[in-house]
């Protein structure tokens, strides 16, 4: 793929003596959101944690912007312009928001127009600036720790199931965040369970199974299809209601 900003090529992954990915294969294009979806278990979070170096790909190669980063260390992949939104957010519980927000601005104190364009989205970050992040909701600690990762321009952005557990209010407000990410021209690779929040913001869909890629397309021919979805993903009629 001739615009592909990210690609693996027969990627394994092992932890420990568990053989996890088994061959990963593809690609995420520049400027679009690629959504990689499966069941619990299927090796969604292990990619993502490989591509960033937290775990050492153990075959296989990532290719970023035409450079092979596997072997890189993760500080040196996020030097690179890579971000990454883990599930467990990864916050510092014991700074305020803004001292949060401060240590993610690599270059120096951050914009104040990005910052207004955040709060924008996220208004407690804004009420809740002075406060120390550990007492924060778990809905705003995930908006804390996306905002972390969108403070400064990146060139990808890889994060891991953001509507986790949080209301349908936050949820809106995240997906409308995402929505303008795209319109900016970002390029993110998104985990995601909810299904309504793949079809909204995914441009492009990985399905993965076991180790691998078992389906590769764009998000909304998966969406109109009930049978792919139920084979790939054991979506039922009732998701989509």
């Amino acid at each position: 793929m001739s615009d592909a900003l990210l690609t693996l090529s027969g990627v394994h992954t092992h932890i420990g003596r568990y053989h996890i990915l088994h061959g990963v294969d593809f690609s995420v294009p520049k400027g679009r959101t690629t959504m990689l979806l499966g069941r619990n278990g299927a090796g969604k979070t292990t990619t993502l944690r490989t591509i960033m170096g937290l775990w050492r790909a153990s075959q296989g190669s990532i290719n970023f912007e035409g450079a092979s980063i596997e072997k890189m260390d993760t500080p040196d992949v996020a030097r690179a312009g890579i971000a990454l939104v883990p599930e467990t957010m990864a916050i510092f519980s014991d700074l305020t928001v803004r001292e949060n927000i401060v240590l993610a601005a690599r270059d120096g104190p951050p914009d104040e127009r990005r910052l207004a364009w955040i709060f924008g989205f996220f208004p407690a970050l804004k009420k809740f600036w002075l406060s120390r992040a550990g007492t924060l909701s778990g809905g705003q600690k995930q908006m804390l720790s996306i905002a972390r990762a969108i403070i400064e321009e990146r060139k990808l952005i890889l994060i891991d199931e953001p509507t986790k557990g949080l209301s349908p209010a936050i949820v809106g407000a995240l997906i409308e965040c995402l929505q303008e990410l795209k319109r900016g021209g970002a390029t993110i690779l998104l985990v995601e369970q909810n299904f309504r929040v793949a079809q909204e913001v995914g441009d492009l869909v990985c399905v993965m199974d076991s180790g691998r890629i078992a389906h590769a397309g764009a998000m909304a021919d998966l969406a109109a299809d009930d049978k792919l979805q139920q084979r790939l993903l054991g979506l039922s009629l009732d998701s989509h209601q």
